[in-house]
């Protein structure tokens, strides 16, 4: 079995190199954990391998708060500083005085 090393963590903070939406990691899946169905649904142009981490995101765009399954390969840090509405985040995180997002030990497993 092949060994895999997420090049991203909980708490931190990513965008879509794609889609205009960013968020703050909370789990992550080696590799794809999702339904076909979800699978099926991107179109095929833009579809990511199934063979590489995946991240659970508390995220949002300019309208909406949600949560997002993004893969890997198409995740950056966000470097923007600028804080994150969604209160989920607040309710799951703990803020650093650093600025870094720690899981709240009720949360942390």
């Amino acid at each position: 079995m092949k060994e895999r090393v997420a090049k991203f963590s909980i708490g931190e903070v990513v965008r879509h190199k794609v889609f205009p939406f960013r968020g703050v990691i909370f789990d992550v899946d080696p590799e794809f954990a999702n339904t076909d169905e979800w699978w099926n649904s991107i179109p095929p142009e833009v579809r990511p391998d199934k063979d590489q981490p995946f991240y659970h995101l508390l995220a949002e765009n300019d309208e909406n708060e949600y949560v997002a399954y993004v893969s890997e390969q198409n995740l950056v840090n966000d470097e923007s500083g600028i804080p994150l509405r969604n209160q989920q985040v607040y309710q799951i995180f703990d803020q650093a005085p650093s600025g870094q997002l720690k899981p709240k030990m009720s949360f942390a497993h």
